[in-house]
């Protein structure tokens, strides 16, 4: 690996030993073995640095609950099987110890204008990919519109549990009890119009 790789594999560790507000400069040099002139070089500042790491994360976590680990996807596309399925993969990595879900509450508290803008744009894409699991269709054909509604309501869910597994694991919902409360919200819907 070069030094960019290099220095992205040693943030990724420091942040999920330290978290982002206690990681330094020097801490992702140590991790990395490269020096600090390469952090500013190519990255521009550790904060992006760290921004690029977790979004990494992340994006490494989904394999677990997308199938891109090889597992079947269950359900159709659209189907409450394919809820149930999706948001039981997606708390079973909220239930692994150093859970990049837990990193993900003190990233939601960063008043850095950087970071924010790197997360902002990550948050559309990974609302992209939710819809595109759920629905199963290609992410690609899934319009701004779309990730901007149905795939916000996603990212709502997911901070909503992360915010729950992080607080209170105990009597955080599992992918079967979400799964009851949208069968329930349809149910609900259903009798208003009918009636």
């Amino acid at each position: 690996m070069g030094h960019r790789e290099d220095l992205l594999e040693g943030a990724k560790r420091c942040l999920l030993e330290k978290g982002f507000a206690r990681t330094t400069a020097r801490d992702i040099v140590k991790a990395s073995g490269t020096n600090l002139a390469s952090i500013g070089y190519h990255y521009g500042s550790k904060d992006a640095l760290l921004a690029q790491a977790y979004i990494g994360l992340v994006e490494n976590m989904s394999d677990s609950f997308d199938g891109s680990d090889g597992s079947r996807i269950e359900g159709a596309p659209g189907s409450l099987e394919r809820f149930r399925w999706v948001w039981s993969n997606i708390v079973a990595t909220m239930r692994e110890p150093g859970s990049v879900w837990r990193l993900s509450m003190e990233v939601m508290t960063i008043e850095l204008p950087e970071v924010r803008e790197h997360l902002g744009r990550a948050q559309r894409e990974g609302a992209r990919g939710l819809v595109a699991l759920l629905q199963g269709v290609p992410e690609e054909e899934i319009s701004d519109e779309t990730a901007d509604t149905l795939g916000r309501f996603y990212m709502t869910l997911m901070t909503g549990l992360i915010a729950q597994w992080s607080f209170d694991p105990g009597n955080a919902p599992d992918g079967d009890a979400l799964t009851e409360g949208l069968r329930q919200i349809v149910e609900a819907a259903k009798v208003v119009r009918t009636g």
